[in-house]
């Protein structure tokens, strides 16, 4: 088994199907495909259970919440040598599979590989005046090209919903941290980001393949300005807690976090003109609230594990 396929997910009847026949139809011989029902309570198993006559494809149910958990769970129930995992609100193209392997046979050193991601609009619905090709990314939007690019910065690294790893690589690292990645309802992320940090540090390769390319549907209730704010927050977190566990965290996060909120509403007068860019600034330093809040929490209990702080009510 050269690939593995696997779609991790919670409640998403909507979409499940369409995600999961995107896979069952690649142009590729030798992969399965692996559906991780992460504590759904809506007709998710039925969805799966229609379709479980094809023979690449198996279900699973993880009972335990936590986006990172059930990457854990699949690629244990796994045989891949690659694992390649998509949202279960997504749609591979046809060639998918075949991109990723391709390129992972062609480079021993490549631990971490994904994608294009555009965007599928809701019918009747365009993008907002408001939102910026930033915050696009935060619907999943990712784009460097038409050409392959190795990642040298970890804020450019693969977008989670479109996102394959070498299984040795995961394996070497103790898998996916627990501590990042959505839990329910919250935004927590950076959990791709950590993990591109890992493999630059240990020398291995991160690619972005521009021919995998996904696309993304965008839910409707995405489209509001408090779930930007929400998910800027929750950035916010997780950018705070990954620096903690790469040794940054302390009193310089202070510092960091009040700088970043003065900058992001200096430009959002700055561009006052512009919705699009007005907003974005907003949310950044909204999200730096967020950063601020994750910081003097882990101080204050000297618990790295606890410095991740619940969304604020307003929110």
């Amino acid at each position: 088994m050269k690939i593995s396929a696997i779609i991790c997910t919670h409640n998403r009847e909507q979409y499940l199907g369409a995600a999961i026949d995107s896979l069952l139809q690649q142009d590729f011989d030798s992969y399965e495909v692996i559906v991780v029902d992460n504590a759904s309570s809506d007709r998710t198993s039925e969805i799966v259970k229609e379709r479980l006559s094809h023979p690449r494809l198996k279900y699973v149910y993880e009972p335990i919440t936590g986006l990172s958990v059930a990457r854990n769970r699949g690629a244990k129930e796994s045989q891949g040598e690659i694992l390649a995992y998509l949202d279960d609100d997504a749609v591979a193209s046809l060639g998918w599979l075949r991109v990723l392997v391709e390129a992972y046979e062609k480079n021993e050193k490549l631990a971490i590989a994904g994608g294009k991601v555009t965007l599928l609009w809701p019918e009747g619905i365009t993008a907002p005046s408001w939102l910026s090709a930033g915050l696009a990314g935060n619907l999943g939007a990712y784009d460097l090209g038409e050409e392959m690019v190795y990642i040298k910065q970890p804020g450019l690294t693969p977008r989670g919903l479109n996102y394959s790893i070498r299984r040795n690589f995961l394996e070497q690292i103790g898998g996916f941290d627990v501590n990042l990645g959505r839990v329910g309802k919250n935004l927590l992320s950076n959990e791709e980001v950590h993990m591109t940090e890992l493999a630059l540090k240990q020398g291995w390769q991160v690619a972005y393949l521009p021919e995998a390319l996904v696309a993304h549907n965008v839910a409707v209730e995405r489209l509001e300005r408090t779930w930007f704010l929400n998910r800027g927050w929750w950035q916010g977190i997780s950018e705070c807690y990954r620096e903690q566990v790469t040794g940054r965290s302390g009193p310089p996060q202070l510092l960091r976090g009040s700088e970043r909120i003065v900058r992001g509403l200096y430009k959002s007068l700055k561009y006052f003109g512009s919705p699009a860019e007005r907003f974005d600034n907003l949310v950044y330093a909204y999200g730096q609230i967020g950063y601020l809040s994750a910081a003097i929490q882990g101080m204050l209990s000297g618990d790295k594990q606890k410095a991740v702080s619940p969304k604020p009510k307003n929110s």
